[in-house]
């Protein structure tokens, strides 16, 4: 496993080292001592969610508040995804920047999203499979989030919005300026 960019201290965007020949290929797909090693972080991974979509589909943007908090380690193992993660820590220097970056069953790339980052992603392709690590676990008293389409974040995804697909729960999610003010 190696880390190919740290789009913000603490989150990692990460690679997988994979082993291959004419019949496919192998990967330790998460290895806590490995992992703990290449990071610097100790993981406490308490829940896995595979999540499939058709193309267009935009899930996002999600986060847990505070106590429950999630950290994620999120992979794509079929097809593509636009994966974007905003940081919400209203101390931070980079409150609010985003970072989006393609993850797919090709690149291998896996995306660790600490605490205080909301998170979401649009399937670029049909038949996309995303598998995410939690270290807390998900509590609907705690779920929350903000509109794709804030205007505040401006977030690139590069769809026409009357071709995006989205739950009526992620269609009324408040604007960044009605939770952080």
């Amino acid at each position: 496993m190696k880390i190919i960019r740290e789009p913000f201290p603490g989150c990692f965007l990460l690679q997988p080292r994979l082993f291959s020949d004419e019949r496919g290929f192998f990967t330790e797909f998460f290895n806590k001592k490995t992992f703990e090693k290449t990071t610097g972080i100790v993981p406490g991974f308490v829940q896995d969610n595979l999540a499939a979509s058709r193309k267009n589909v935009l899930r996002g943007m999600h986060f847990q508040k505070p106590p429950y908090q999630q950290a994620k380690l999120v992979s794509c193992l079929q097809g593509a995804i636009l994966d974007i993660i905003v940081d919400i820590r209203p101390d931070s220097p980079t409150f609010l920047q985003y970072f989006s970056v393609e993850l797919s069953g090709q690149n291998h790339y896996q995306l660790y999203v600490p605490k205080g980052f909301a998170h979401g992603y649009l399937a670029l392709s049909d038949h996309v499979l995303v598998y995410y690590k939690t270290d807390e676990f998900y509590r609907p008293e705690s779920d929350a989030g903000f509109r794709y389409n804030d205007p505040q974040v401006k977030l690139p995804w590069n769809v026409p919005e009357n071709q995006l697909i989205l739950s009526e729960k992620d269609k009324q999610l408040p604007f960044v300026k009605d939770i952080f003010r």
